[in-house]
């Protein structure tokens, strides 16, 4: 997987531009489906990373990337990495996708592009 790209709202992964939040489970892109985390959505200021999300958990390493840093993750995911042994990584986006470039192995990741 090649990460070409990141600007405000889009990134370029082998070619392909995202102009949304995006899902890698195990080798595939798919959109980040964050409606069932909107509900928390007044007590954090945003939309945070919830458990009620599919959150790709096949795997040892799960990298999240907060776009600028504006993606919170809830305490409850945390937890289930933990409770799973999946090591959990939160980082800007841009500094995900450095990681992903370079540990990409047995790694998920879940990149917010918007803010």
């Amino acid at each position: 997987m090649k990460f070409e790209q990141l600007s405000f709202g889009q990134i370029r992964i082998d070619g392909v531009d995202y102009g949304h939040d995006i899902v890698i489970d195990r080798g595939e892109i798919r959109k980040r489906k964050k409606k069932p985390s909107k509900k928390f959505r007044d007590s954090f200021g945003h939309t945070p990373l919830s458990l009620e999300e599919e959150i790709p958990w096949k795997c040892r390493r799960l990298v999240v990337g907060t776009g600028t840093g504006a993606l919170p993750v809830m305490d409850e995911v945390r937890h289930e990495a933990e409770r799973r042994k999946v090591e959990l990584i939160i980082l800007s986006t841009e500094e995900a996708m450095d990681l992903l470039k370079r540990r990409a192995e047995s790694t998920n990741a879940i990149l917010h592009v918007t803010c």
